[in-house]
This record gives structure tokens, C-alpha cells and sequence, in this order.
């Protein structure tokens, strides 16, 4: 059984090492001291969201936090190509849906996307509260499924900031009912790029975006003969690129 894995933030485990005493306080060791009710003796991993952990036994237990004792410290490489997920932002929670469980799949990194048909906008104060909502869904969801880096959240894109990158060479897929062709089937770069997989709203992408994308260089593709909601579509092209990548 895996062990219980909290992160301490960037740059936390820097010099850790095995034999080395670590303190997780703060929010994380908050919730693991007074809400997990960890114990001394108990074993558990402390992850830096960019690809350290630090496997643990913790001393000692107060309510502000954990000390801990380092048993060993190792390095999880990031996978090549990374894979990004621009969400189209939706109504009654799809949206976090779909990032949350992008995020147990493994996406390396999530981009809200202000869709034509969105329902939900984003702008002013609302847009920094939304960023941070899915930061606090990212990180929930990183470390139920135990995982060494902690994907980016980026700032909130248009369908135009979306193109600008396709025309700059980014390889951009954007997920369609009436593509011709087939996720399962295409050609993947074999490079240490992105691959950037746009999943658009309830209300679908509109055929002006989706011309303004493709003549920027973005390809449209299908997944199967099933049409999925928003919450779903991009989970399930992960999947498909997973294997294909073979991350799985």
C-alpha cells in the first residue's frame, strides 16, 4: 500500500537527505497533525510539487505540524512530452471536474479556457478567485493519487492566445465530434515539447473558432462515436494519449 503523501511546496526538500530532519508545517501539516491524526512512528512521503519526494518517519507531533526524520529522497523525472489541458470553462462544476480528474491521470499542466460559448466568464477579481479554485482542486487531487509534481495551473487564455501558440509551433489538438481524424490513430511528436489537448464547452467549440484554430495550425480530432460532455472528453483523451506515449 502506498504511503499518505503531502507537499510542502517548492524548493521545501532542497536539502534533504536521508538521515536529515524535515519540519511540514503551515496549512499541510495543519490538516495532517489535527484533521489525518498522524502519529509518531507513523511513515509517510512529503512530496515538493516539482518532482521530489522525501519518504519519511515522523518524531514528533503538535498541532501546528509534523517533525519528521528523511529515509531517503528520490527524484521523479518529468515524462516528455508534457501534456496540457486547456478546459473550456463550464457551468455547475464540469470544468474542476475534468481538471480534477485530469490530474489523477497524470496532466502536466492545466490552461482555463475562455471559450466563444462559455457560460461561465472569467474576468477581474472572479478570474483570480476561479485560478485559485482550480489550484486548490490540482493540488487536492495530486495528492490523493500520490503524486511527485503538482501540474501548473496557467493563467486564463481566449481562443486567440490559444491560436498564437498553435501558429508558434505548439503541437495543438482540439477534441471535435466532426473531426476526420482519430486521437487513437494520429501521428504524436516524439520530441520534449507539449502536447496541448483543447476540450471546449457544454455549448461545443463554434465553427469560427475552431476555423480560426485550425488555420493557426491547431488539429482537430475525434475520440470515439460517442459524444462526451465537458467534464469527460479531455480525461478520456488523456487516457488515450497515455497509452499512446506510453506514460501507461
Amino acid at each position: 500500500m502506498t504511503l499518505p503523501l503531502f507537499v510542502a511546496g517548492r524548493g521545501a526538500l532542497d536539502a534533504a537527505a536521508a538521515g536529515s530532519t524535515l519540519r511540514l508545517d503551515g496549512d499541510e501539516g495543519r490538516h495532517a497533525a489535527v484533521v489525518r491524526r498522524v502519529r509518531a512512528g507513523e511513515r509517510l512521503d512529503v512530496a515538493d510539487g516539482a518532482g521530489r519526494v522525501a519518504t519519511c518517519t515522523v518524531e514528533a507531533v503538535d498541532r501546528e505540524g509534523l517533525r519528521l526524520v528523511v529515509e531517503a529522497v528520490r527524484d521523479v523525472a518529468a515524462r516528455r512530452p508534457l501534456l496540457v489541458l486547456v478546459q473550456a470553462l463550464a457551468k455547475g462544476g464540469r470544468d474542476e471536474l475534468a481538471v480534477e480528474t485530469a490530474t489523477e491521470y497524470g496532466v502536466d499542466a492545466v490552461v482555463p479556457w475562455q471559450a466563444a460559448r462559455s457560460v461561465v466568464q472569467w474576468s477581474g477579481e472572479r478570474a483570480e478567485r476561479g485560478r485559485r479554485r482550480w489550484e486548490a482542486t490540482v493540488l487536492a487531487a495530486a495528492k490523493q493519487s500520490r503524486r511527485a509534481t503538482v501540474p501548473v495551473v496557467e493563467p486564463a487564455a481566449t481562443t486567440a492566445a490559444l491560436a498564437a501558440r498553435a501558429a508558434a509551433g505548439a503541437c495543438v489538438l482540439v477534441l471535435h465530434e466532426d473531426a476526420a481524424d482519430a486521437l487513437a490513430a494520429l501521428e504524436l511528436p516524439a520530441g520534449t515539447g507539449a502536447v496541448l489537448l483543447a476540450v471546449g464547452p457544454e455549448g461545443g467549440i463554434g465553427d469560427d473558432e475552431l476555423a480560426l484554430l485550425r488555420d493557426a495550425g491547431a488539429r482537430p480530432v475525434r475520440l470515439g462515436p460517442e459524444v462526451l460532455r465537458s467534464s469527460s472528453a479531455g480525461p478520456a483523451a488523456l487516457a488515450v494519449l497515455s497509452v499512446r506515449l506510453r506514460r501507461w
